[in-house]
């Protein structure tokens, strides 16, 4: 069986063929433009999206099947009859409705997590959905003419390349729609945002027929994070995993039934065919792999060998931190307000500092998120991370120490696609060895968490 594993990112598409009990190969790479029309706002092109996924596609060759793993939250809207899009790709990353959320109140606030599990946040699809039909003259077009689809882009994607309307119960429960308990959309949160419940697609499982691209049948379709998850081998209670992309992504399972929001909101990570769901906890550092891609736009380092190597001792320990908020504070904090902060810079201070202080404040951050994942799961032990960041010693030596956990880097490095092959019935379990462990080694101290805790509370609400 040979699969092509898609991972559909923020910043790029990327195939995986992977061969039924035998090798896997990333085939191609592609990026794609990010967009900042006004501050706060983040998009992409839908046709470039879609066109880059058919390249990487094509340069995988004959296959036998193809996952696609989406972006999660990013959305769009699109014309029932001819597939147009009628409006950019809104990005997980913006924050244009947080002003219209803040409006609704804490009632709704406190429904919306009785419900879907999730906070009233701009992070999530359903206010982006919203914005759409109230500022954009096509879309409202649209639907007073009953035209109108909107989802998240798996279902655009699978709606253009297969002509099936769906999308899967994982990436579903990332919107802010989706009743947990349930499975299916809530008339309830879909009228609190002014989402029209008839343009939504159909919810399945994430193995559900799919259609095919060219003959090929699609046979998985799910959130990224979820697939890593599943590529990790995370399937019992307290499993956890931490992608770091362009933002850092922590999921840990919780099992057959969600679990009260206790500091992380609740998720779903699978469900497959003739399968009950399988529940998990989410949080989120916005900017990881952005913040260093800004570093970097600065000037402070060029290639990724500048992320290791560094001789002196933590930048943390000097008193140097940096709070990587650009897109604001995710989970526990939700606060789209903070701003990114360096703190304790001196004249003797270089770019090389600044470069360690700044992967020690994503390993920071993202420490935060364990802690308050186990106040659901029980105590975490260790904990298996990939994406870019997780290829530098470095790093996994200091998020192990910040976070008093064995970390475990997986050689495999593309776990979103590999947990989709998976998903699609191929045999991986082989590609899952060969992984580094990192033990903590007691240098980061109480002191530097009260430090890096003090810097996070200067960073907060400092935007209007």
């Amino acid at each position: 069986m040979r699969v092509a594993a898609i991972d559909q990112g923020t910043t790029s598409t990327r195939c995986l063929l992977v061969e039924d009990g035998g090798t896997a190969q990333l085939v191609a790479s592609r990026r794609h433009a990010q967009h900042y029309p006004a501050p706060g706002r983040v998009e992409h092109e839908p046709e470039e999206l879609l066109a880059n996924i058919r390249a990487v596609l094509a340069a995988a060759g004959k296959v036998d099947a193809i996952g696609i793993a989406n972006q999660g939250e990013s959305c769009l809207a699109w014309d029932a009859r001819t597939g147009e899009a009628l409006s950019p790709v809104i990005v997980w990353q913006d924050a244009r409705t947080a002003e219209s959320l803040a409006r609704l109140g804490p009632e709704a606030q406190a429904r919306s997590r009785a419900i879907c599990g999730l906070p009233l946040d701009p992070y999530f699809s359903a206010s982006k959905l919203s914005w759409m039909i109230r500022n954009l003259p096509a879309v409202a077009a649209a639907l007073e003419a009953g035209r109108l689809r909107l989802g998240t882009t798996d279902a655009f994607f699978l709606d253009r390349l297969c002509g099936y309307f769906r999308t899967d119960m994982a990436t579903a429960s990332r919107t802010g729609l989706m009743d947990l308990a349930t499975g299916q959309w809530s008339e309830e949160l879909c009228a609190l945002h002014g989402v029209p419940l008839a343009c939504l697609p159909p919810i399945g499982s994430v193995d559900a027929a799919c259609g095919a691209v060219d003959g090929v049948p699609v046979k998985a379709s799910i959130v990224d994070q979820q697939a890593a998850l599943f590529g990790h081998g995370c399937r019992k209670a307290g499993d956890t995993k931490i992608t770091f992309g362009t933002g850092a992504f922590l999921l840990s399972v919780t099992g057959g039934a969600p679990r009260p929001d206790a500091g992380l909101p609740p998720t779903l990570a699978w469900q497959r065919n003739g399968e009950p769901p399988v529940f998990a906890l989410e949080g989120g550092v916005y900017d990881a792999g952005s913040a260093l891609e800004w570093l970097q736009r600065l000037g402070l380092f060029a290639t990724s060998a500048e992320l290791d190597g560094f001789e002196r001792s933590s930048a943390l320990s000097r008193g140097l931190v940096f709070v990587p908020a650009l897109s604001g504070l995710a989970a526990p904090y939700w606060d789209r307000n903070a701003a990114p902060l360096f703190i304790g810079m001196e004249a003797a201070t270089d770019r090389r500092d600044m470069v360690q202080a700044a992967l020690e404040g994503i390993a920071l951050l993202t420490a935060g998120l364990i802690e308050a994942a186990e106040a659901s799961v029980g105590r975490i032990e260790e904990i298996s991370i990939d994406g870019g960041l997780s290829q530098s010693d470095y790093f996994a030596r200091f998020l192990a120490s910040a976070s008093g956990r064995i970390v475990r880097v997986p050689a495999m490095y593309e776990m979103t696609s590999l947990g989709l092959a998976e998903l699609c019935g191929a045999d991986v379990e082989h590609l899952r060895g060969g992984a580094s462990r990192f033990e903590p080694d007691g240098s980061v101290t109480a002191r530097d968490h009260q430090r890096f805790a003090a810097a996070i509370a200067r960073s907060r609400d400092w935007r209007e």
